[in-house]
């Protein structure tokens, strides 16, 4: 017989009342950003994982019941609009302290999610720093997997989460199959196998670099592009450039971040999507007739140029049209969301140039031997010159032809021998590895030396240029022509010494772009990142340690292998290496070795610092050979800042040696990164056997002074030197007339007109110009060394630490700015009148270094 109705409501309401007796609420706050479209809303739900209860079911941690996204609230957050939901889930009693959620994205747009902070009933608050794109459900056909902020190494995980985390890591490595989606977090690695355009038939074919004897290079991350109908070995590629190029969403710009850097970078990249744009500047190669037109280039305030008939030709209907037709191309080159973002139409025109440094207190000083020889020592490439171990310098198939009567007239009452014995000779060498390449660099109006050039240190401790040697290749294998050229005030000579310094410049330069900066921070980290992906659960704390430093980089790399480094990119254009220069970067490689990246490491090789382990004085274990070297001197200071930070971090979890070598996460990321990464390295010397706490340290240090540090160095004061292309030409188009020749007599009509014709023309010059200035910006969401929301991490020991590490960086920066007033040191300014900031922490001013400050140390190699 059935029960009265009122007796079964009756029954059904005690049900409910005793099942939420039975129950515990957590509250939560879901912070995501709003960029334009609208939130998920209900159609997104979160469920937790608990930490320390498992479900004998499944192994995995408890999952509570679901919890939607409702009611969410506009607010600002620093600058950026975002949207808060407050959500309460129910869990049972046992359910334990939370550790992970699942969230599932229903609706039909992607949004991104910035945090989830977690209230128990006890007031104990948990913390997700999540920044990541989740993708609908009809894509991804999965939940988006969040673990909290606290740090476990493998064989300390909680018993519930060991399945999460291992199930996590597994689906990030891919197999190296699949063509990828845009919102596929899969990581894989792969050959530069996407440097050419195979539709643009025989000129463009580069080789694959990496895979080989022959080309070794660092692994980049697989974009799952199918490969070439023409090229099997190589990936299928559009001939335009790509700016939608795939990488893993957790990996790309924020969008604010893209915006700003397509809008700064439609001046490097508007001659190759508007063939119009070139009519500009007359025709492509013809040269300037003055040193005042190229002054004139220029804004005398620092503000915007682009004066005379190019400005006149901008106005009006030309400039619309112009704009009209950047914006035409880029809707086919980017998202149509991001389009809108886009806001490089504010500007008042498409070239203009701030005045560079090097001339703006000082209009000369780019001519000056003294200032010539402090940019070695604390210019944009400090990183080459090294102190000369024998004379004359050795070659690898013969001697150099600088003899001593050449220089010892000039080493300040010295005699040679003595020079040599108080290590007072330097050398900046750009002679053996250019040597070969040099027949195939020298086509197509490019005229190119090896070269060689001798300093002195003087008792000031400032470099005085000795002598510069200019080498091509013989009539036959294995010889040499070559010319020594010494410095002169005034003549013919004089003149012939500055046509000597440009070729030495545009060496430089090469080598600056392509190996100073490309491959030994960009390309040389990749490796590293993929490997950390792949191997180091979110939750290890190294995984936590190093996510600053490599944010944006992989993207950065992508675009890069879209614009600069592909074939007909940017930097063939701008480069006197030209179509061989990714070749030769891969050529380098073979000499690089990971633990000589380790700053005392280099100084020491290049006899810049002697080995002094036992001196208190010295905290990174060297004694620079003179204390007036900016880049040295400032630079061990950050050394020996992350040093100490990453010995305090590792110390909290790692106890000794043995917790080292049994953390199989840490194994396999090392392994990984020789083995796979630097594969092509597998077997050389340069890696640490990662069985100590030291290796592990010495390791993480190294690879942050990379991504932090040393690319800091060789890049935000691009435009400060090489912004002023007489500074630093990148490449020349004559050679220098030897007597009796016609070129010559030309040369002494007008030896300012020929050096003027000799250097890059217009268009080549302006492209140039751009590239520096797009290259030298810093973001306006840069974050920078000593800089991180503690929110990241709610260990108090932790959190200790880093302060510890910001507070040594402010001391840094006062012993900075005592340098650069110390009238003693000489090359901390020069004649140019720069003071050297480009190690200058600047943690005080976040948020206003914005622009070209040639100043900041980012966390990551984003740019």
């Amino acid at each position: 017989m059935q029960e009265p109705r009122r007796a079964v409501q009756s029954k059904l309401k005690d049900h409910h009342t005793n099942h939420s007796i039975k129950q515990n609420i957590i509250k939560g706050e879901i912070v995501i950003q709003n960029h334009g479209q609208s939130g998920p809303g209900k159609s997104a739900s979160l469920q937790l994982y608990s930490s320390t209860a498992v479900d004998p079911s499944t192994g995995k941690g408890k999952m509570s019941e679901k919890a939607c996204l409702k009611h969410g609230k506009s607010k600002r957050h620093d600058g950026v609009k975002t949207r808060i939901y407050k959500i309460k889930i129910h869990v049972e009693p046992d359910f334990g302290i939370p550790g992970a959620f699942l969230m599932k994205n229903k609706h039909k747009n992607t949004f991104f999610l910035e945090s989830v902070t977690l209230e128990t009933q006890d007031n104990q608050i948990i913390y997700f720093d999540c920044r990541s794109w989740v993708y609908p459900f009809q894509k991804t056909k999965s939940g988006r997997l969040f673990f909290s902020n606290n740090s476990y190494l493998p064989n300390h995980t909680p018993r519930a989460l060991v399945q999460l985390r291992q199930l996590e890591l597994a689906s990030l490595r891919g197999d190296g199959t699949q063509v990828r989606k845009e919102w596929d977090r899969v990581y894989d690695y792969d050959y530069y196998n996407d440097l050419s355009n195979p539709g643009k038939g025989q000129e463009h074919p580069r080789p694959v670099l990496g895979g080989s004897e022959l080309h070794p290079y660092p692994c980049r991350l697989r974009t799952g592009h199918p490969p070439s109908n023409t090229e099997p070995s190589a990936e299928s590629r559009t001939e335009t450039i790509n700016l939608d190029i795939y990488v893993p969403p957790d990996e790309r710009f924020s969008p604010k971040k893209l915006s700003e850097f397509i809008s700064n970078s439609i001046q490097a990249t508007v001659h190759f999507i508007i063939p119009e744009a070139k009519s500009l500047f007359k025709q492509d190669s013809s040269s300037f007739e003055s040193f005042d037109e190229i002054h004139d280039m220029f804004s005398s305030k620092g503000g915007q140029a682009v004066e005379g008939k190019v400005r006149e030709k901008l106005k009006g209907k030309v400039r619309e049209k112009l704009k009209g037709k950047v914006s035409e191309k880029l809707k086919k080159l980017v998202p149509n969301v991001l389009f809108k973002e886009i806001n490089y139409a504010g500007k008042e025109d498409l070239l203009k140039f701030p005045l560079p440094q090097i001339v703006t207190e000082n209009e000369l000083a780019w001519g000056n031997d003294e200032e010539f020889g402090r940019q070695m020592v604390a210019g944009t490439n400090p990183t080459r010159i090294k102190c000369l171990q024998e004379f004359p310098p050795q070659g690898r198939n013969r001697a150099s032809t600088i003899h001593a009567s050449h220089i010892e007239h000039n080493l300040d009452g010295l005699t040679l021998v003595q020079a040599m014995n108080e290590w007072r000779i330097f050398i900046l060498d750009h002679h053996d590895y250019l040597m070969p390449y040099l027949s195939k660099i020298n086509t197509k109006g490019v005229c190119a030396y090896a070269s060689r050039t001798l300093f002195f240190l003087r008792a000031d401790a400032t470099m005085k240029p000795l002598a510069i040697e200019l080498s091509l290749p013989g009539s036959s294998e294995d010889t040499e022509i070559s010319r020594v050229f010494l410095p002169a005030k005034k003549g013919t000579e004089a003149a012939l010494w500055q046509l000597a310094k440009a070729h030495v410049a545009a060496n430089d330069s090469a080598y600056h772009q392509l190996i100073s900066h490309w491959l030994h921070t960009h390309a040389v980290v990749e490796p590293f990142i993929i490997a950390t992906r792949r191997q180091l659960s979110v939750m290890h704390p190294i995984n936590w340690l190093l996510r600053p430093h490599f944010k944006d980089t992989m993207h950065i790399n992508a675009l890069a292998r879209s614009i600069l480094i592909n074939s007909g990119g940017i930097l063939e254009k701008t480069l006197f290496t030209g179509e061989i220069s990714m070749e030769l970067s891969s050529e380098l490689y073979k000499e690089w070795r990971f633990d000589e990246q380790a700053l005392p490491a280099d100084l020491v090789k290049r006899g810049l610092a002697l080995e002094d382990p036992d001196n208190p004085n010295s905290p990174s274990g060297v004694q620079l050979l003179f204390d007036d070297y900016p880049y040295g001197a400032d630079g061990l200071d950050i050394w020996h800042a992350i040093k100490t930070w990453v010995t305090d971090y590792c110390s909290l979890f790692y106890k000794d040696d043995y917790s080292v070598n049994s953390d199989v996460e840490i194994q396999a990321w090392w392994s990984e990164i020789q083995n796979a990464g630097h594969g092509d390295k597998r077997n050389e010397a340069g890696w640490y056997k990662m069985t100590t706490l030291l290796d592990l340290i010495q390791a993480l240090t190294t690879l942050i002074w990379i991504a932090s540090g040393l690319h800091a160095s060789v890049n935000f004061g691009q435009y400060a030197y090489a912004g002023y292309p007489l500074n630093r030409p990148m490449l020349c188009r004559k050679f220098i007339p030897r007597e009796g020749t016609k070129e010559f007599a030309e040369f002494l009509r007008d030896p300012d007109k020929y050096y003027l014709s000799m250097l890059p023309g217009r268009f080549q010059m302006s492209l140039a110009i751009a590239l520096i200035e797009v290259l030298s910006t810093h973001t306006s969401d840069e974050v920078y060394l000593g800089q991180r929301p503690l929110l990241e991490c709610t260990d108090n020991g932790v959190q200790q630490k880093f302060s510890k590490f910001n507070e040594h960086l402010h001391e840094i920066e006062k012993t900075i700015i005592q340098r650069n007033k110390d009238p003693r040191f000489k090359n901390r300014s020069g004649p140019a009148k720069i003071p050297y900031k480009l190690l200058y922490p600047d943690t005080s001013n976040a948020g206003s270094k914005w622009g070209i400050t040639g100043k900041g140390i980012p966390n990551s190699i984003s740019i």
